[in-house]
């Protein structure tokens, strides 16, 4: 049914319930060339307009539960490429697509575009619930979610729990919708939003600016026109900005050392390093140039080595970064806010873990942001882990740990 080994073709699937498979020879890609063997590449219709690109193993026998990992940015599948096949030993199917906007996946819109709804967080639900229908699965094991893609999995998990039995959020807590204001017939006042827990930073940036040393958030800079461009132009190159930009969140820059922030205020945010909260007058290529590794330091790089930093550069090379980019303002777009509305006061109620690397300023980003979510927005949530010598990079810094607390969640967790 399958080729052997990845490197001769690509499974396109038609349509998986029934027996017809049309191989496609694959091009000659620095991804094909450092796949794993027994990890697939494959494409499939994934029900939403999308010819989707993922990575699988544990796809011979068609009785494994499925496992679903989705990449933040900027990823792609390939950076659970250390975890797939540890995973799909234990007897899952475990299936790491290319999500909307990122990698070989097709049929999204790769333009600045003014009409953001193909990005909202319900739609790439959809585009998961898709690839989980075209797979043939009417449940999934275990929905993992990395950095941005830990509130596509938090979204899934509490809109569709009837199809995802448990929920693993990597580095990026998941908190919800805002509540919608309550009892403001009888009440005048007003519900005051905690400053510590702002779902964005729209109003941040004029008060950052303001400091001695004048910020800006990432967040608002990632929603720039010119963000695109300024990595894709920049005179340091692709490959380098992608060494650089993964070394400075990692637990290899020696600086990364996060703790608690006590509220979202410019005061509070400037004590983080400058990948989240930029020099005023700097794109990222720019501050990510100013925190190079040493040429010994990529050298010994092990997690991540000069081939791996190829696959991306080829990737992002080909489709740029502005379909990742896309999610930063479709997350603060009006109409993905109002769709999401509609879930209000709706808690996660399926088994669900956090893991994040001790190294990793992700979970403290957002003041307030880890109480809410195990408090509040999850409250069934079995534990939180950060694990030691990883930064923003936990699954690729340290995929056997990584493995086994997924492992170990499943395991304890979700029964037939």
């Amino acid at each position: 049914m399958a080729s052997s080994h990845n490197s001769s073709y690509e499974l396109y699937c038609v349509n998986p319930l029934k027996p017809e498979i049309i191989f496609v020879p694959l091009l000659d890609t620095k991804l094909d060339s450092m796949l794993p063997p027994n990890i697939r590449s494959s494409f499939c219709k994934n029900n939403n307009g999308l010819d989707m690109h993922y990575l699988e193993a544990g796809y011979e026998n068609p009785n494994n539960p499925l496992i679903v990992l989705l990449h933040g940015f900027p990823e792609l599948a390939f950076s659970w490429r250390h975890v797939i096949l540890p995973l799909a030993k234990s007897g899952y199917h475990v299936v790491a697509p290319d999500q909307r906007g990122f990698g070989k996946t097709t049929g999204w819109d790769n333009t600045y575009t003014s009409d953001l709804s193909s990005f909202h967080h319900i739609n790439l639900v959809r585009d998961v619930l898709g690839l989980v229908s075209s797979l043939g699965y009417k449940s999934v094991e275990c929905i993992v979610g990395h950095d941005s893609g830990s509130a596509v999995a938090g979204w899934s998990a509490l809109i569709r729990p009837d199809i995802f039995k448990s929920v693993v959020m990597m580095s990026a807590p998941y908190t919800g919708v805002q509540e919608i204001l309550f009892d403001t017939v009888n009440n005048d006042n007003q519900i005051v939003i905690d400053n510590n827990i702002k779902s964005h930073t729209v109003s941040i940036d004029d008060e950052l600016s303001s400091l001695v040393r004048p910020r800006k958030h990432y967040h608002e800079y990632y929603r720039t026109a010119q963000a695109n461009s300024d990595i894709m132009d920049s005179p340091y190159g692709l490959e380098a900005f992608i060494r650089g930009y993964y070394h400075y969140k990692s637990a290899d820059w020696s600086l990364n050392s996060p703790f608690p922030l006590k509220s979202f205020t410019a005061s509070e945010l400037e004590k983080m390093p400058t990948y989240y909260i930029m020099d005023l007058h700097d794109n990222m290529a720019d501050t990510v140039a100013k925190e190079m590794p040493t040429d010994a330091e990529s050298m010994n790089c092990e997690w991540l080595t000069d081939k791996e930093i190829e696959v991306y550069s080829e990737e992002y090379g080909r489709t740029g970064f502005q379909g990742g980019l896309n999610w930063y303002r479709a997350s603060v777009d009006p109409g993905n806010q109002r769709s999401l509305e509609l879930f209000s006061g709706v808690r996660i109620k399926i088994p669900s873990l956090f893991v994040a690397g001790k190294q990793d300023w992700g979970p403290q980003q957002k003041p307030g942001s880890l109480l809410r979510m195990r408090n509040d927005v999850s409250p069934t949530m079995k534990d939180m882990i950060f694990i030691d010598n990883a930064g923003h990079w936990v699954q690729q810094e340290q995929p056997e740990k990584v493995t086994s607390a997924i492992l170990e969640f499943i395991s304890i967790n979700v029964t037939d």
